[in-house]
């Protein structure tokens, strides 16, 4: 293997080398140097990229976006590549502990044959492994941890996890790949297509695309509790509120009210779900400072919400144990691409349609006065997957390109599999044109989504049968 200077990397790839903290270098790996902020004794120890790794497409994230993208691009022949900073695949639906991946069927009916494969790869493993309620999918995280990679190896997408995105290699205005971090050193993936399936936009943002944050309004985060020792006959006529109100001025932290979910598929354990930071601090995911303290005030609020349940939720949670928490906190909202198209709170409201639609979405608007009957399905264009000027980079799930109204309606995991779908299906038919993604003609990404049995004709229908109502 043939290594290359940062220097020489720098030059022929045209990468940005600020993100990596590489800017200013000179002289040979282990030289003493007196740079800015190194004193003359210290040594600066290099960190040339080591290995390069090419595919057709490049899926950058593992979560529902993520799957759906590399799952799509495969199936229209490309070769393709995911890479994850986890240990493993499947994003919030596998850290929540079994919230519900929702809109997977709508109105119970299959969804598109990537939605069913994964559905068919989960309810292989048994009646253990999930439950399928409506349009939604409860399932045991660590079947779905393994039913995720099954999908991925019966499609033929290529994999690899513990493997994080640090750059975004930019040529000419155009993405031609990134640069990871591995326990081998940097790495240069180059690809004819990337797809940002991070949720926090972060290839995008290392590419130079412009991106969209609502500082102090951004949803809330989410981490989820996993506790065992609870009789759910007694458990269920707990009021957890008046337990909060009473146990607050001694657990400060605890939220206003949470509760037990009864479909999980586990027979003696239960999870929690809850808006964990909605009345302490709105907390930036794309900020280290602010996504650390969420984390640590999580865990701390975690371990009061149980011991208020012990001490102030009487005879039913007397000897209630908590005995997990979420591998990390659920982000809802970050930071978002800026994309030829903004879908708006109006788009979501009034169920508009577009004609160069690719998905649906479907759920909740996280918006105070607005009621669940005035939603209706909504159609995505496009053009809100394709950033406003950076080309050969298309951005799937919550970080499409969307006002801060209109991401809270559709940040649902089925509806984020549906955009990376389509976003694999549209980045496979670039690299085989050699065109841009810009450049495809949308009727064929509609084409090519409707053989894999999409509908594409759901936007202006009410939400009946979509969401839970209450």
């Amino acid at each position: 293997m043939v290594q290359r200077s940062r220097r020489e990397f720098l030059k022929n790839v045209g990468m940005g080398a600020a993100a990596l903290g590489i800017s200013g270098c000179s002289g040979p790996a282990g030289k003493k140097s007196s740079e800015a902020g190194a004193g003359a004794d210290a040594v600066v120890h290099r960190s040339p990229v080591r290995q390069t790794w090419e595919t057709d497409v490049l899926v950058v994230g593992g979560g529902p976006a993520g799957i759906g993208a590399a799952i799509g691009a495969v199936r229209k022949g490309a070769k393709t590549l995911l890479i994850e900073k986890h240990a493993f695949f499947g994003g919030v639906g596998a850290w929540a502990l079994g919230m519900p991946i929702n809109q997977v069927r709508p109105k119970g009916k299959p969804r598109s044959e990537v939605h069913e494969l994964l559905i068919r790869k989960l309810q292989a493993y048994g009646p253990q492994a999930s439950n399928t309620v409506d349009h939604q999918f409860w399932c045991n995280v660590d079947y779905l941890k393994a039913a995720i990679a099954d999908a991925f190896d019966e499609s033929g997408v290529r994999y690899f996890v513990h493997v994080p995105c640090a750059d975004a290699v930019v040529e000419g205005g155009r993405v031609t790949g990134v640069v990871a971090m591995t326990k081998q050193g940097l790495t240069l993936i180059k690809a004819g297509a990337v797809i940002d399936a991070t949720g926090d936009a972060d290839v995008a943002f290392f590419s130079g695309a412009e991106t969209l944050t609502e500082t102090g309004s951004l949803s809330p985060m989410t981490l989820l509790l996993k506790v065992t020792n609870v009789d759910m006959e007694k458990a269920r006529k707990v009021d957890l509120k008046a337990v909060a109100d009473a146990a607050r001025s001694k657990y400060p932290l605890i939220p206003k009210t949470w509760k037990f979910e009864e479909r999980d598929p586990s027979s003696n354990s239960f999870y929690i779900n809850h808006s964990c930071n909605r009345d302490f601090g709105n907390w930036d995911a794309s900020i280290p400072e602010e996504m650390t303290k969420a984390e640590v005030f999580a865990r701390h609020q975690a371990v009061q919400m149980v011991e208020a349940m012990r001490e102030f939720g009487g005879e039913a949670l007397k000897s209630i144990e908590l005995i997990g928490t979420s591998p990390q906190c659920c982000v809802r909202e970050s930071r978002r691409v800026k994309g030829v198209y903004v879908l708006t709170e109006e788009d979501a409201l009034e169920g508009r349609k577009f004609e160069d639609v690719i998905a649906w979405r479907s759920g909740f608007l996280d918006v105070g006065y607005v009621k669940l009957s005035d939603m209706k399905i909504h159609d995505v264009p496009y053009r809100s997957l394709l950033p406003e000027k950076v080309e050969s980079l298309l951005v799937a799930g919550r970080c499409i390109s969307a006002s801060h109204d209109a991401a809270s309606a559709g940040k649902s995991m089925g509806n984020c599999i549906a955009t990376g779908h389509a976003c694999g299906i549209a980045a496979a038919l670039a690299v085989a044109k050699r065109i841009v993604p810009r450049e495809v003609p949308v009727a064929e990404i509609q084409d090519a989504l409707r053989a894999e049995k999409v509908d594409l004709d759901m936007g202006g229908q009410d939400q009946k049968g979509l969401v839970l109502l209450g």
